[in-house]
């Protein structure tokens, strides 16, 4: 009669896995190297769905080998006590797990992305790392979506082996708060509450206008004007005087146009004025 082997009660497997990942856990290495935001005067380097980490160059070098992967662990504040490093590629939770657990790993990296020596000035490509940057990766597995709250969120660095157990890891950063915008309707846009210097432009920048205004009014002003009135007439037009010139007439004899004064042209010479 052969003995009939039972299965393994599910309480003694959730305590060998329990057991198993205290041993991987307390043989795991611990980091003196605490994640912060970067330092660098960069703009947009806390958003309202992103913040901006410095990379850790010169961290793992010790411990990582060419095939080794780097991961960043994002957790809200309040969870990240309760999170549990994966023991297994497969149990390594997604960005959708952020809204359910609490928690989520994101932008792997192998050792040969962080070079050491882009500190000293080399090519060393991007030196920060844009925590929820991708807003078109909700399909990927590892998807460093858009964060969705203002937080505040925590975040370590986690060096797992190829075949998926960590080697190695990073204390907690700080608490990390995004920005958070207004709704429309509470932003308060009575002038009192406009500081003294925004007053006094906005007095200045007022006056300006309206002495370019009155400048033009004038301007234009005198423009019309000179099309409704015209110059003053020429003097040989006013009235008064008449300008012509003189012609012989058929009346006076040949012998009286002969006694006109020397030098003077009888045809140029101009007639009396008409006026009394």
């Amino acid at each position: 009669m052969g003995l009939t082997r039972r299965p393994p009660h599910p309480q003694a497997l959730r305590l060998l896995l329990l057991l198993l990942w205290l041993s991987r856990s307390l043989s795991l290495d611990l980091i003196p190297y605490e994640p912060q935001i970067t330092a660098r005067d960069l703009e947009g380097k806390v958003t309202a769905t992103t913040f901006c980490l410095e990379q850790p160059r010169c961290v793992f070098d010790e411990r990582a080998l060419a095939n080794d992967t780097i991961w960043l662990v994002v957790a809200f504040n309040n969870a990240s006590r309760d999170f549990q490093n994966p023991l297994t590629s497969a149990t390594i939770p997604t960005s959708p797990q952020l809204l359910t657990d609490g928690y989520y790993m994101t932008l792997p990296l192998s050792l040969d992305q962080l070079p050491c020596e882009g500190l000293a000035g080399g090519s060393g490509g991007v030196r920060v790392l844009r925590v929820g940057n991708d807003f078109g990766c909700y399909q990927k597995s590892y998807c460093n979506a858009p964060l969705p709250s203002q937080g505040p969120y925590r975040v370590k660095f986690l060096l797992m082996d190829a075949s998926g157990p960590p080697k190695a890891e990073t204390k907690w950063s700080n608490p990390i708060y995004l920005h958070q915008g207004k709704a429309p309707d509470t932003i308060d846009t009575w002038p009192g509450r406009r500081s003294g210097s925004m007053i006094v432009i906005a007095s200045i920048l007022s006056a300006l206008a309206g002495l370019l205004l009155l400048a033009f009014l004038a301007a234009s002003t005198m423009r019309f004007s000179s099309l409704w009135w015209p110059e003053e007439a020429p003097e040989q037009l006013r009235i008064g005087s008449f300008m012509g010139k003189r012609y012989m007439t058929h009346h006076i004899p040949p012998s009286e146009a002969a006694t006109l004064p020397v030098g003077c042209d009888p045809s140029l010479d101009p007639l009396p004025s008409l006026s009394p």
